[in-house]
């Protein structure tokens, strides 16, 4: 591979090299890290950002910012490197800057340390700059296609003639690993059939993985596979030659009709003596091999992270003098359009803010008691659209199961190539690309939601964890929420799901009772933008509860809550989720009737509820009441948090079965008749309260 940002002796090469050796430097004193990539990529990373982002180093959450993603995660020396040289000034989590760098020198020093705003892999809100959380690879493709869409739909909602608010770009940096997982795939299948042009992968083919060459697993050619998807495909033959870098570059930036795809030749370490092997991955360089190379690239061998004088001041020169003015250009150009168009700004300002217009939850119903009830599913796809017609920056959709999920927003259009501007989405039997697209398109501020069946959890954990570490708003609907499927059998039927969703840290996950705890659960829901939520709704028909008799469902904004109660102490405590709930409400009626004092708690959110004061726990579950039994047709891990060790479960133990659901209530417990008699077993063998 020839060296053409070496030949003669400019600025160019001292800034590319600059980037090398700081990625070096940084691993080898972490002891930590992944080098090669940093090294391979320099003319790659320096190429886009000197030459071509619209990037404001001084405004880095400025709305029409192009987004760089670095979903070759591990590879996060390159972006440290880059936003160091640019200068990013750092914002807090109200957008105000703080008077520091978003990476400094002495943070670069500090990679992979604790508290360090160098991390091994990039965290979106810990560092500045970073635009999503990178590092599970393929996810930061997926997120850009979402960040991609988000551009596009801004586009189509608020542009108007001679006001080109949203005209950005977004370009992911991706390697051999992100084209593997197969999330790349779905999520490179939809933006081609979108034709997101003003979406850019740059794909670094170094042919290396952790274990040696790729083609111990993986030769196909990517290209083609691109192709297939309706992407345009270049190719840049070497990864240091600038030139033809920016000429893939600007085709990227001429191309109007669907996504570009460029393939860059590189050599992993480029430079060092373990240039070209898997060697040169995932470990230190080790400190001889340091010196060689820098050797190579006629580098001072000390000291360590050394930047060249102007090196900084040119580069940051380069970024901020076109961002700035693209920018300010912007600012002026959105304060005449306020002037014209006051209403679309006013909802700008609220979806910037991550703030909800007046009487945005207006419309959303109140459901009478029925003792026929509805399915959470269809409370959910009712108060979705009451909160869609006043917000209307909600939006999203299904993998390919909006009629069953109830997530269609009726009435308004699907998004498709031939209409940004729709608010229904397809993504399509993709649920892992369909999470990561929606956390791109949250990470652009947008309110977006999609859904699938709670069994296809499994295919999309990754993306619902990442949600979770960026506390980002993602809204994920699942529904067909237990064993009450019924005959789809034992492959439907989740299990273990709610477990692994309230396993993860930061994820809201709330399964409602009935139609009313459905509309208080999205109430809750789009207040707490920086959270994101899963919501678990039946297939079958819930009881809607008399509210009259039984407590409000606004106790949902709390996780758990008294529904139904004795006079005094209770015997014993029935707590309870979704539809279980109401099987909880017929065994304490029954007990009442044979004298026997119960309570019911409705405890849809853990996560909300363990939020809650002691003080506030304590009036819901005393702990003088040993007795306690938890109902819900899942599995029956971590219920003991909450039952303690002298309570009871009724749950799930086995898988379900195929059959109609009351034979499968029979078969497993879920009966009025089996939850009063293990009521009244626990209570006879519990210490009862004084």
């Amino acid at each position: 591979m020839t060296d053409t940002v070496h030949e003669d002796g400019s600025a160019q090469r001292l800034q590319i090299d600059t980037i090398r050796t700081l990625s070096m430097d940084a691993v080898q004193k972490a002891n930590s890290g992944h080098p090669g990539t940093p090294m391979a990529l320099a003319p790659v990373g320096w190429t886009l950002w000197s030459k071509f982002l619209r990037y404001d180093p001084g405004a880095p959450q400025w709305p029409n910012r192009d987004r760089f993603v670095l979903s070759v995660g591990h590879a996060s020396m390159l972006l440290y490197s880059l936003l160091y040289l640019a200068g990013v000034e750092e914002v807090d989590g109200d957008g105000k800057k703080t008077g520091q760098p978003a990476v400094s020198l002495d943070d670069i020093r500090q990679f992979r340390q604790l508290s360090s705003k160098t991390p091994g892999h990039p965290e979106y809100r810990h560092t500045t700059g970073v635009e999503t959380t990178t590092g599970p690879l393929g996810a930061g493709c997926g997120n850009s296609v979402g960040m991609a869409i988000a551009e596009r739909w801004f586009a189509a909602r608020y542009n108007r003639p001679g006001f080109a608010l949203f005209d950005h770009d977004v370009y992911a940096l991706a390697g051999d690993g992100d084209m593997m997982e197969g999330v790349s795939a779905e999520a490179a299948s939809l933006a081609g059939h979108l034709k997101l042009s003003n979406l850019c992968w740059i794909y670094d083919s170094n042919h290396i993985s952790i274990e040696g060459g790729t083609d111990l697993a993986f030769d196909e050619d990517v290209g083609k596979r691109f192709e297939a998807y309706g992407w345009r495909v270049l190719h840049v033959n070497d990864a240091n030659d600038v030139a033809e870098l920016t000429d893939a570059l600007q085709t990227f930036r001429d191309t109007d009709d669907r996504p570009t795809f460029i393939v860059v030749h590189s050599v992993i370490g480029w430079g060092s003596p373990r240039a070209g092997t898997e060697k040169a991955h995932g470990e230190p360089l080790g400190a001889e091999n340091v010196a060689k190379t820098k050797e190579a690239y006629g580098w001072p061998t000390e000291p360590d992270f050394y930047v060249p004088d102007g090196v900084r001041e040119g580069f940051e020169g380069a970024v901020r003098g076109r961002g700035a003015k693209a920018r300010e250009d912007w600012e002026a150009l959105f304060a005449r359009y306020r002037e014209q168009f006051p209403a679309e700004a006013a909802e700008l300002d609220h979806i910037f803010a991550d703030t909800l217009p007046d009487g945005w939850d207006s419309e959303i119903p109140t459901f009478d008691a029925d003792e026929k009830g509805v399915a959470s599913r269809d409370a959910g796809g009712k108060v979705l659209n009451a909160i869609a017609g006043k917000v209307p920056w909600l939006l999203g959709g299904s993998a390919d199961l909006a009629p069953s999920t109830k997530t269609d927003i009726k009435g308004a259009p699907s998004f498709e190539a031939g209409n940004y501007g729709g608010t229904n989405f397809h993504f399509g039997v993709r649920e892992h690309g369909m999470g990561a697209v929606v956390n791109g398109m949250s990470l652009s501020h947008l309110r977006a939601y999609g859904s699938t069946f709670l069994v296809f959890l499994d295919y999309m954990r990754a993306p619902v964890r990442l949600a979770a570490i960026m506390e980002i708003g993602s809204v994920f609907v699942f529904t067909h929420d237990s064993i009450g499927v019924g005959e789809d059998g034992p492959t439907h039927q989740p299990i273990e799901h709610l477990a692994t969703m309230r396993a993860i840290p930061g994820l809201d996950t709330i399964r409602p009772c009935d139609a009313n705890e459905v509309a208080a659960a999205w109430r809750a829901v789009m207040t707490t933008g920086d959270t994101p939520a899963a919501l678990v709704l039946s297939r079958q028909a819930l009881p809607t509860l008399d509210r009259t008799k039984y407590a409000s469902a606004d106790g949902l904004a709390k996780g758990g809550y008294v529904l139904a109660d004795s006079d005094g102490t209770p015997d014993v405590i029935l707590i309870a989720t979704g539809s279980e709930v109401s099987l909880a409400v017929q065994a304490y009626e029954q007990l009442k009737a044979d004298g026997v004092a119960a309570r019911v708690v409705s405890m849809p959110s853990w996560y909300r509820y363990e939020l809650q004061d002691d003080g506030y726990k304590e009036s819901v579950l005393p702990k003088a009441v040993k007795a306690r039994v938890a109902i819900e047709m899942a599995g029956e891990i971590g219920w003991d948090r909450y039952t303690g060790y002298e309570g009871r479960i009724i749950a799930m133990s086995t898988f379900g079965a195929s059959a109609p659901i009351d034979k499968l209530r029979d078969k497993f417990g879920f009966t009025v008749e089996n939850v009063v008699k293990v009521a009244k077993e626990v209570i006879h063998t519990t210490s009862r309260p004084s």
